[in-house]
């Protein structure tokens, strides 16, 4: 009987969250940003993922706050959610604690892996140096937690020292660690970032995010066949059981809807086997993330 095909499981693995009249968002400038100086709500990206055919999704953290962190534990707990990834202070003086703290919140089998927002600090590197060099990634590794590496291009040879010195631990590249797609494949920029990429994916404790790459392209007018070689290599460096899709909504409402941010993923990996599709797409989140709970349904 003819019919279309369906569809493979999507899993979002990074979405976020945010009230503004609950938690501002200094980062966000209302004239450039305009789309995205509203608030945007669990309930809103539960909707977009259910139209979209997203299974379900990962909420990360915006900014370095513990309060952050426990809203989004608690949001985190819902449909269609099944992870979160909060902030957590590799820093600070209490972080065995702290980490106690959120394995033992109320919605703690959650506990996805956590980030910190290293692109706020004013030099990512040497913060990711400071952290290398303590005691938190050793310990999020005993844990079985993943961390979110938010990096630029210029950062990648930071991580990999870190990410190499750290076996025990994975570490997950958000947005690819951002290659600068608007100016080419063949740009100076793309090149450095494809070096970059390609020696981080010859370490196996390495993830990486196919996330964030459409505000990274020309936001009016991008096209699937201009993130085509950037994904292709991706895959080259990683394979599929080391690369995850990710919607980074609501930013990338800034270069299109929800739904063709999720059909372009889809596009982007249709020549490979179904196998190798399903992990893209939603299989080595579900892994490296020990996705559990609710969230893999969205009625």
């Amino acid at each position: 009987m003819d019919g279309a095909a369906t569809p493979l499981p999507v899993v979002d693995a990074h979405a976020h969250v945010w009230d503004l009249h609950r938690r501002p968002q200094p980062w966000i400038d209302p004239r450039s940003m305009a789309v995205l100086d509203r608030d945007h709500q669990a309930r809103e990206l539960a909707a977009e993922a259910r139209s979209a055919g997203v299974s379900s999704a990962v909420l990360v953290q915006v900014l370095n706050d513990a309060a952050e962190s426990d809203d989004l534990m608690w949001a985190g707990a819902g449909r269609p959610f099944s992870g979160v990834v909060p902030w957590l202070d590799l820093l600070g003086p209490d972080l065995e604690g702290e980490l106690a703290a959120l394995l033992g919140h109320p919605s703690g089998a959650h506990l996805a892996g956590v980030r910190h927002q290293a692109l706020a600090e004013a030099d990512p590197a040497a913060w990711l140096a400071r952290a290398g060099n303590g005691p938190g990634f050793g310990l999020l590794g005993r844990c079985g937690l993943a961390f979110d590496l938010l990096l630029g291009p210029g950062h990648l040879s930071a991580a990999y020292a870190v990410v190499a010195a750290h076996a025990a631990t994975t570490f997950v590249l958000d947005h690819a660690g951002k290659p600068p797609v608007a100016s080419g494949w063949d740009s100076p920029g793309s090149q450095e970032w494809a070096r970059g990429v390609a020696a981080l994916g010859r370490l196996p404790n390495a993830v990486c995010k196919l996330s964030g790459l459409t505000t990274m392209a020309d936001r009016s007018s991008w096209k699937v066949s201009d993130l085509r070689p950037y994904v292709d290599h991706l895959l080259s460096c990683f394979g599929v059981e080391r690369v995850m899709f990710g919607s980074d909504w609501p930013v990338s409402l800034q270069a299109g809807s929800y739904a063709r941010t999720v059909e372009s993923a889809r596009e982007l990996v249709a020549s490979l086997s179904s196998g190798e599709q399903e992990a893209a797409l939603a299989g080595t989140a579900r892994r490296v993330y020990r996705l559990r709970g609710p969230g893999d349904a969205t009625s």
